[in-house]
This record gives structure tokens, sequence and C-alpha cells, in this order.
């Protein structure tokens, strides 16, 4: 019998092919889902120390698997309040430095309640943001400057997303996020 895939891991992949793919939020993502270079791993720790343990193991995982882009670290129990995570991923950036991977990696982090400095918690731009789950994204940035190298105009890329965002409108992505989550 073939291993099931984890419900978490299920709803991250939907919300990057309907989202992050089928919106072009993220110009390298369809490339990397469709070679299989995308680790997913599942943490479903809800304290921040043991998270951070986590986090470091997947750093370290990554950087013995050169064969895989990037890796979605997606929380499945814990972290669902938008400030508690916030500090997760301060705490994540000091680890990678403290960890020796500043410059080798870096964090992009999702929330279903992201909400960015300065804008309305209902404000569409929001959805770039948003996930299923919390999730930290690490990314290697050798790979990021090298597809941003030659890609036209890739200062541009947040600002286009956030007009089509807007131009979707929250209902939009609440519907979709609505759909993800019954499945």
């Amino acid at each position: 019998m073939a291993d099931s895939i984890h419900p978490a891991i299920l709803k991250t992949q939907q919300w990057l092919e309907q989202v992050i793919i089928g919106l072009n939020f993220c110009p390298f993502a369809k490339k990397e889902l469709v070679n299989n270079t995308i680790h997913y791993h599942v943490c479903p720790q809800v304290r921040l120390e043991k998270a951070l343990e986590e986090f470091a193991q997947q750093c370290e995982f990554l950087q013995k698997h050169p064969e895989i882009e990037t890796t979605l670290i997606v929380c499945s129990l814990g972290f669902r309040d938008f400030e508690a995570y916030l500090d997760l991923v301060d705490y994540a950036n000091e680890l990678l430095e403290d960890l020796g991977f500043e410059g080798i990696f870096q964090v992009a982090s999702f929330h279903p309640d992201y909400v960015f400095e300065g804008e309305d918690v209902n404000d569409a731009s929001n959805y770039t943001n948003r996930s299923p789950l919390p999730t930290l994204h690490l990314i290697r940035e050798a790979s990021m400057a090298k597809v941003l190298a030659v890609y036209n105009n890739p200062e541009q890329i947040p600002e286009n997303n956030i007009a089509l965002a807007r131009d979707k409108g929250s209902k939009f992505f609440q519907q979709i996020l609505k759909q993800i989550h019954r499945r």
C-alpha cells in the first residue's frame, strides 16, 4: 500500500497549483513543481523551540540534498496566531545566521492571516502571502539570484502580484482557500 500524503501537504500543494502557480505569483515555482524539486516537511510542533529545531534540521537537509531546490515547512498544528508566527519567522532568520546559512538560504513566509505592515487586514494584497497553513519557505539564494538575473524586471513581481490580487478581490481568494480546506 502506498503511503498517504499528509493533509497539510495536500492543502499546500493545491494552494501552490491554484494560487502561486495558477496566478503566476511566483514565476519560478512551476518549474520546481514540474521537476519535483520541492521538499515538503510537516512540522507538528506547537512550541517555538521545537519548531526551530525542525527548522534547523530542514536547513541541514536542504544543504545535504542539492537535487532539492526548495523546502516548504508546513506547520500543521502550531503558529495559527499570526503574531506567534511572526516570532517564529524572526527566530528562524536569526537561526539561519547562527547556523552559518546566511547568504545560502533565505526564508519567505506565508500564513492564513498574513497582513503586510501598513495594509488593512481585509486588503486583497495580503493574499499574495496567505496560505492554507503557516508555512516557512526555505529558498536557495544562489538559485534565486540565477533566476532573477534572466528575468525581465524582477523588481516588478511584488507590485504585479499585488495589483492582480486586488483585481481578483479578497472573496476570490477566500473561496479558493475554503475549497482547499474542505477537501
